[in-house]
């Protein structure tokens, strides 16, 4: 069943049984520097785009998708956790109204036991009962994406004030078996 606010991914529910919060906003919209009409018209079709990607199933704070849209030219980017949720994205944006051709660059990240634990543990760092950072786990806000390639971590995702992003920082970085944490966290405007 596909909900918005709450996805089981089979690699933590097997592990874990806890539910992850999709991540609507870490999308990315395609960038444009003056506002004109034409771009105007393009949002639908953006949160058109944006919707069937964040309604795929088994999309978790483990995945990080995002699209650039060329008028109806889109590309894919990304990293995910399983090669099906790559072919799962390509899929479902070929078939909106609008968009001519997909280009899928979105990258599987490799099947490594040790990135699986690493994932585990900063997800608990981030994410348990009394951390500041527990209202990003319930839907309440946009999920912090824990991307994990060979021990390196990347957080992606918006978050509500520069203090948390620099507190998920500390917390992913004090994982034992991570190498390195990159904050690609976006403070979200007021």
């Amino acid at each position: 069943m596909k909900t918005k606010h709450r996805v089981t991914t089979f690699l933590v529910a097997a592990l874990l049984s806890v539910p992850l919060a999709s991540r609507a906003g870490d999308l990315i919209e395609a960038k444009t520097e003056i506002e004109s009409p034409a771009v105007q018209d393009q949002r639908p079709l953006e949160r058109k785009i944006r919707h069937e990607l964040v309604m795929l199933p088994y999309f978790t704070v483990f995945d990080h998708l995002a699209f650039q849209l060329n008028g109806d030219d889109l590309r894919l980017i990304g990293q995910v956790t399983s090669p099906s949720l790559k072919n799962a994205a390509g899929r479902v944006v070929q078939g909106i109204e609008g968009v001519s051709s997909v280009v899928n660059e979105i990258e599987v990240l490799p099947n490594s036991p040790n990135d699986d634990q690493i994932r585990l543990a900063v997800y608990r760092e981030l994410y348990h009962g009394g951390s500041r950072l527990f209202p990003y786990s319930l839907g309440d806000y946009d999920a912090i994406g824990i991307i994990v390639n060979k021990g390196d971590v990347t957080l992606v995702g918006t978050v509500i004030s520069e203090s948390d992003k620099h507190f998920a920082f500390l917390k992913a970085s004090g994982v034992p078996g991570v190498f390195s944490v990159t904050n690609k966290l976006v403070v979200q405007k007021s």
